[in-house]
């Protein structure tokens, strides 16, 4: 039971830029709703000692100054077509003091389930979308003296690199270590005059493949869901790489598969082999892939706002099972290998002249999926396996854990580095209740 004490309105320390700022093509195809992560600490002296949630108010303000995007609101656009534009008015970002009995082991193995939920703030997303803070924060103290720190900021205006620089800079400014490093804030860096070289296929906007027999996909979005939370030691990693990479030692000049490629191919096929798809089956994997460093000039490494594209990879159930894990990393690498300077650009033109952006939005304001649907027969992995994503010290030493929140659907999956750096990966993935014991024994049994 989480009881709520106080609710402070955190804004910037020092008067900032009162503007609209532009929000790119790839921003405007987010999820207005927010991206749930959880942070815990173990008991401390320094906590203990000091009120951590001062500390925690006095530190935002400040990097509010940096990141002061962040304290502004979004509205509709005059433009129509589901558009926002950004008001950087300075009005806020709210944190939420709350208390628990339970105590931080309670929480386990830390699997995203409803008890985590509760340490991270809901939004009433039925608010008129200008009175909806972009960063929410809540700090729950524990009976045994730890705390957690639940974190919710608008994908509309932060990635993942974007929301790890915010956090980490935050925390800083909080603990008084050097240096700070600002954000890079103008997003129209993005938009160039330089004529394309090539167009943009919008086939991997396409709505995903549905069932064989249930092309309305109603009933399989009825279907209860379930959570696990898996771990892959660096041997079974390496097992897995070592089978994908004997089709590639078979070829010249190829490299290896890497260890996302590898795991990822590993659980498409758990999943497909899991929900007993037909031979016929056409099952697609989507994820997203950073290209700050694939544009040229790159993007700067202080870049904030969205700099991810879309990808997919698509086989059949019956190929993919029939054929190697090679033959699927190799599916992979080549969605991968689409996203060039050239094809980002495509892609960044393509969505500025969509008449509606609305349809790639793909969550409902509770996490679960509209519109398009990303669950059985496909899958959706989201990877953290580049992304510095420990050591957040606010000056009561660093999280024990740090993860995502539990808004999930069917056939969502994160790859986490594990936290003790033993180069071993935590999976976690949603399906239906079901389908989940299958996909268990399968991800062991077939490494």
């Amino acid at each position: 039971m989480v009881t709520f004490k106080a609710t402070h309105i955190v804004r910037p320390a020092e008067p900032t830029p009162d503007e609209i700022m532009y929000l790119n093509a790839c921003d405007q195809i987010k999820d207005i709703s927010h991206t749930p992560t959880i942070y815990f600490y173990k008991p401390s002296e320094a906590l203990g000692a000091g009120d951590a949630v001062l500390r925690l108010k006095d530190s935002l303000s400040k990097a509010l100054v940096l990141f002061y995007p962040l304290a502004g609101r979004l509205n509709w656009a005059a433009a129509g077509g589901s558009r926002v534009e950004l008001h950087c008015n300075g009005k806020g970002v709210p944190i939420f003091e709350a208390e628990s009995e339970s105590k931080v082991e309670d929480f386990g193995d830390f699997t995203p389930t409803p008890a985590i939920q509760a340490l991270i703030p809901s939004v009433d997303y039925t608010t008129p979308i200008d009175e909806i803070p972009l960063v929410i924060v809540q700090l729950t103290r524990f009976s045994c003296g730890g705390v957690s720190i639940g974190l919710g900021i608008s994908h509309v205006m932060a990635d993942g690199p974007s929301a790890l620089h915010f956090v980490d800079e935050w925390a800083k400014i909080s603990r008084g270590a050097e240096p700070i490093v600002p954000p890079f804030l103008d997003r129209k860096v993005l938009e160039t005059d330089k004529p394309l070289s090539s167009t943009f296929d919008p086939s991997v906007l396409r709505p995903p493949p549905t069932l064989i027999g249930q092309e309305d996909n109603l009933e399989q979005r009825k279907k209860p869901i379930t959570v696990a939370f898996l771990n892959l030691t660096k041997l079974q990693i390496e097992k897995l790489r070592n089978k994908a990479n004997l089709d590639v030692n078979k070829e010249t000049n190829s490299r290896g598969y890497s260890r996302f490629e590898a795991v990822a191919a590993h659980i498409w096929r758990c999943t497909s082999k899991a929900r007993g798809h037909v031979a016929e089956q056409q099952t697609s994997l989507h994820f997203v892939a950073d290209f700050r460093n694939k544009l040229k000039p790159s993007l700067p490494r202080t870049f904030f706002g969205n700099a991810l594209i879309r990808v997919e990879a698509t086989d059949k159930s019956g190929s993919l099972l029939s054929n190697s894990i090679g033959t699927a990393s190799k599916k992979i690498r080549e969605a991968v290998e689409k996203v060039t300077d050239d094809t980002v650009r495509a892609y960044l033109d393509f969505l500025k002249g969509l008449p509606d952006v609305g349809r790639f939005r793909s969550l409902d304001n509770n996490g679960r999926p509209k519109g398009d649907f990303y669950g059985n027969p496909n899958l959706a992995i989201i990877s953290w396996t580049a992304l510095p994503l420990y050591g957040t010290d606010f000056g009561w030493g660093k999280e024990i854990h740090m993860g995502p929140g539990s808004m999930g659907f069917d056939g969502k999956t994160f790859i986490i580095p594990s936290h003790d750096g033993d180069g071993s990966f935590n999976i976690a993935i949603w399906l239906q209740e079901e389908h989940m014991g299958t996909f268990k024994k399968c991800f062991y049994d077939d490494i």
